[in-house]
């Protein structure tokens, strides 16, 4: 009878085990808000790198209800938005040494403050605090001539570096970055 039992119990754990290891494994593309990635090449080998997850709008209103004004908002869903410099960086005015970064924004109707925060590694809603920011600077915020379903970071060529987008609904903030 124990033994039965304890044979019993090593089948249940290693279920218990391939189940867990299955899910951690599973395809992230299929999820609602997908992967994605926005990477910029400033030349020289620097390059900056975002990834994040893509939220759609799915017929919601975006910005001012799902994502409420003046509130910290993790800059996509799921996993936290990574930001990766391969050097040092100036971003809207602000240094930015090469290094590993979480990002996080205050939306608001007219400015947008971007937070680059110096935790990394926590899921997407656990923003730190402030006691954890590298730098704060303010995002200029405008109008989409139409709406864009999911949300996209992308970096425009500038002749110093580049713009940096957040692009979702009918909103976009853009904030300048060159290389220091």
């Amino acid at each position: 009878m124990r033994k039965l039992l304890v044979i019993c119990s090593l089948l249940t754990l290693g279920l218990a085990l391939f189940v867990s290891s299955n899910l951690r494994a599973q395809d992230k593309s299929k999820r609602p808000s997908p992967p994605a990635q926005a990477k910029f090449d400033l030349g020289g080998g620097a390059t900056i790198t975002i990834d994040y997850s893509s939220p759609r709008v799915k017929g919601r209103k975006i910005f001012g209800e799902l994502v409420p004004y003046g509130q910290v908002w993790r800059t996509g869903a799921n996993e936290a938005t990574t930001f990766v410099a391969s050097v040092d960086l100036t971003v809207g005015g602000a240094k930015v040494p090469a290094g590993s970064y979480t990002l996080f924004t205050i939306p608001d109707k007219d400015k947008w403050t971007l937070i680059i925060s110096k935790k990394t590694g926590e899921w997407g809603t656990n923003y730190p605090g402030p006691s954890e920011d590298l730098v704060r600077v303010e995002m200029k915020a405008s109008s989409l001539p139409k709406s864009v379903e999911d949300f996209t970071i992308s970096f425009d060529k500038t002749g110093a570096g580049a713009t940096l987008n957040f692009d979702w609904d009918t909103t976009r903030a853009s904030v300048a970055i060159t290389k220091k």
